[in-house]
């Protein structure tokens, strides 16, 4: 008897570990191109991104699915910055390269080079072969294409896309963006589910610039998101991050996350709190056609600005993890930063996570593992 029923508690074991899967999120902030930016990637005739990612680059390629809000339209020279934006092509190859996955395309500037500037992004992104969503070219190709669905490890995300404006510029017809309005993300929604969604995600821009905290209308849109059944709820384009929380069910489960912001991921902005950001790792999980949300988790990074080596009056961007360039008890940090970016790091961090410890709701951090070899900046 004992044989039999060591034998059925095998199967169902056996069983359970072929049905279960588990997928990992990342998702980043504002992903942009300010005349700094682009003026210090010219180097040598063309431009090069290389410092930028390279101490992410290792976290973003190792989440199944990596999400970047691309907020700049790749609307070819003249290449310039705020308020306007037109990036040059290799950038957007970068974040490609850094391991991104999806790159979101409503936001506030996405009409900045009017419907020339949103074609040619479109066209360059489907020549990345990355996917991309919250602008089309026409009705028709909104229709075929959207919700935005990825699929990996047998489970099903549905991505949605929307913007509060695009800074008073139309995109003229056929051309369009995603705008929040709630009769139609109701559709959408809707339509996720009819394809077969097994987890929705709503990428909001929306808020308020440079508030740490989020306003009256994104907490209406969000309750309203999670009534509509969305699970993930990620918001950019404050610039500054903002809190998160989780909602769980009565027996102590996650049902959704909600972001407010994760703030910029890389920016030319110096204003105080600009100059990081938080990449949010969400872990879902499938297991007997029942998805879960496993766990949500923030690590800061920070934007850093260094001389370029053996380039003149030239700087190196790149993406820092703050817990890879922070002075520990037990360990020396890992990325050594000048004494002025260590203290405009500190002076983020300290902001950052005094916000997040008073409003976060079970979205703790984590650290960023250390990739191998790093170098001194």
């Amino acid at each position: 008897m004992k044989h039999c029923l060591a034998l059925i508690i095998g199967l169902f074991a056996g069983l359970s570990s072929v049905a279960a899967q588990e997928v990992t999120l990342l998702f980043a902030g504002d992903a942009m191109q300010h005349q700094s930016q682009i003026d210090n990637a010219f180097r040598g005739g063309k431009y090069d991104y290389a410092s930028y990612f390279q101490y992410v680059s290792a976290e973003v390629a190792a989440a199944d699915v990596a999400v970047v809000n691309l907020e700049v339209t790749l609307g070819g020279k003249p290449y310039k910055g705020y308020p306007q934006f037109s990036a040059p092509d290799e950038y957007a190859l970068a974040l490609k390269d850094a391991g991104f996955d999806v790159f979101l395309n409503a936001n506030n500037h996405i009409v900045d080079r009017a419907n020339s500037g949103i074609l040619r992004t479109l066209t360059v992104l489907d020549s990345m072969h990355v996917a991309h969503t919250g602008a089309f070219r026409n009705r028709e190709e909104w229709e075929q294409t959207y919700p935005l669905i990825v699929e990996t490890e047998g489970i099903k995300l549905a991505m949605l896309n929307y913007t509060y404006g695009t800074n008073g510029n139309v995109a003229r017809e056929p051309v369009f963006v995603n705008y929040i309005d709630t009769l139609q993300i109701r559709q959408d929604v809707q339509k996720a589910r009819n394809q077969g969604a097994d987890v929705i995600v709503a990428n909001m821009h929306w808020g308020t610039e440079y508030k740490l905290l989020p306003n009256r209308a994104q907490e209406a849109v969000a309750d309203f998101l999670v009534a509509e059944g969305v699970e993930l709820i990620i918001g950019g384009h404050p610039h500054v991050v903002q809190p998160s929380k989780a909602i769980v069910d009565s027996a102590g489960n996650i049902t959704n996350i909600v972001v407010y912001s994760l703030g910029n991921f890389v920016s030319g902005m110096t204003a105080a709190n600009t100059y990081g950001g938080q990449m949010l790792k969400i872990v879902l999980k499938k297991a007997w056609n029942t998805t879960s949300i496993q766990s949500a988790e923030y690590a800061l990074i920070y934007r850093h600005k260094a001389p370029a080596r053996n380039r003149n009056n030239k700087i190196d961007f790149a993406v820092v993890p703050v817990s890879l360039a922070e002075k520990t008890d037990s360990m020396p940090p890992a990325i050594h930063l000048d004494a002025e970016s260590e203290r405009k790091m500190l002076l983020f961090s300290k902001t950052a996570r005094a916000i997040f410890d008073e409003h976060n709701v079970q979205i703790p951090e984590y650290k960023i593992p250390n990739p191998v070899e790093i170098n001194a900046l």
